[in-house]
């Protein structure tokens, strides 16, 4: 019944914002109330339970998002996206500019959160899409395909390092199954889906650029910065977090060193880092004046402020189901189940996942329920964290904040975003599983 009522109210929002064109944020905070009631949350709970969804998802997107858009802007302004989106035109040439993305997309995944990636390369692949001609979607789904592949799968990310501890894994088996089968899923989920959805719905791939990221200036090339330092300045995060990462599994204990370095790799702290390494390199050093960079920095939260609103607003609805006890009624569902680990452990997952929107809290909930069947079933608990990772990414949709974020960087409708990107996560999920089942055969 519960679920049932999640379906309803579901179609409701769809509804809002479709047929009734009502704003988005305000769709989902009325949507997220009335659904508290439905579940039974009781009516004096329901304000703490919207304002507790709206600040755990901001808490952390609200400062990302912001010093991200920042750098972009940076980095963009002086001509250092341009000179980049040259640079990989000039050595992949046109044809193969979905390696070149799927590469870095790669490469920038194994060490930042989806979300941080997404705001990291989206300026480039802009200024790229604009230099070609061709639709955001079209670099956008191998990107977005990638960097979702790495959360699944690969610790660091918290989704696959706090699984990883329930099952008593192996981490860096986990890691090396995680690169094999990351592989064939982002094949498939990328540029063989971005073949198939332009066939059967080239609709969605528009010509014209979204304005997320302001008008785009003309440069001459020579007049832009390097392209060492155009990329050094936007990979700034990916190399914080990255190194962080790598010394924190060398040291052990705790250490005044560890300590320092565990704070400068922390999200937050890496981008606002960065965010004053892209002032002196795109700013200071190329003679830019503090009042100028002050109205760029402005205008870049200026083009993201209704999509952190809606962010929080999906914040709201996810925190309402979590707190409506569908987690619970999932695992009753499955209690006495008979399934192979590796599909039960997904197919629970990927349920728990379409229900409370939220990968992260979908993966540990359903490593939870299934540990008892990997320590009965002797399945080698590397291949269960990769099933779990799976399943946590199935059918991303209107409740988890990574949908509005790609409908709104890629100024896609409602219908389109639901048949893109929730099509794709599902391919990729399903990809996933097949990988990893595969996999078993091998570890």
């Amino acid at each position: 019944m519960p679920l049932l009522i999640t379906l309803v109210f579901i179609i409701l929002l769809i509804f809002m914002i479709v047929k009734l064109k009502l704003n988005t944020y305000i769709a989902l905070l009325l949507t997220a109330v009335l659904l508290a009631v439905s579940l039974g949350i009781p009516t004096e709970k329901i304000p703490a339970v919207i304002e507790a969804g709206i600040g755990s998802q901001l808490g952390h997107l609200a400062i990302v998002f912001a010093l991200g858009a920042m750098i972009g802007k940076l980095v963009s302004d002086t001509g250092g996206g341009y000179r980049i989106a040259q640079t990989l035109i000039k050595r992949f040439g046109v044809k193969q500019i979905q390696i070149a993305v799927v590469i870095a997309s790669f490469i920038v995944g194994i060490a930042l959160f989806f979300e941080v990636g997404l705001v990291v390369l989206l300026p480039i692949l802009f200024v790229i899409a604009n230099e070609l001609k061709i639709p955001l979607l079209y670099l956008g789904i191998p990107m977005a395909a990638t960097l979702n592949t790495a959360h699944a799968f690969l610790p660091p990310h918290p989704g696959p390092t706090a699984i990883t501890a329930i099952f008593n894994a192996n981490i860096g088996q986990v890691l090396l199954i995680g690169i094999v089968v990351s592989i064939p899923t982002i094949i498939i989920a990328g540029p063989l889906f971005n073949w198939f959805l332009q066939k059967v719905y080239p609709s969605a791939y528009h010509k014209t650029l979204p304005n997320i990221f302001g008008d785009l200036k003309e440069f001459d090339i020579d007049e832009t910065p390097g392209v060492g330092i155009s990329i050094l300045t936007s990979m700034m995060p990916v190399i914080l977090i990255g190194v962080s990462t790598i010394v924190q599994s060398l040291l052990a204990g705790k250490s005044v060193l560890k300590t320092a370095v565990t704070f400068v790799g922390s999200p937050d702290i890496a981008m606002i880092l960065s965010l004053l390494f892209a002032l002196y390199t795109m700013g200071i050093r190329r003679k830019q004046t503090l009042d100028r960079l002050s109205g760029s920095l402005t205008d870049s939260v200026k083009q993201i402020a209704m999509m952190l609103l809606i962010i929080g607003g999906g914040g709201a609805l996810k925190e309402v189901l979590v707190q409506g006890g569908i987690a619970n009624y999932v695992s009753q569902i499955f209690a006495t189940s008979n399934l192979s680990p590796i599909f039960a452990a997904w197919l629970i997952t990927a349920i728990l996942r379409v229900s409370l929107g939220s990968s992260t809290v979908a993966g540990i909930t359903g490593a939870g329920l299934v540990l008892p069947m990997v320590q009965a079933s002797g399945v080698n608990p590397a291949l269960m964290v990769l099933a779990v990772g799976a399943g946590s990414v199935f059918a991303d949709h209107v409740n988890d904040a990574g949908f509005w974020m790609i409908k709104e960087y890629f100024g896609l409708s409602l219908k389109e975003t639901l048949l893109s990107w929730t099509t794709l996560t599902s391919v990729l999920s399903v990809s996933g599983l097949i990988s990893v089942w595969l996999a078993s055969f091998l570890f």
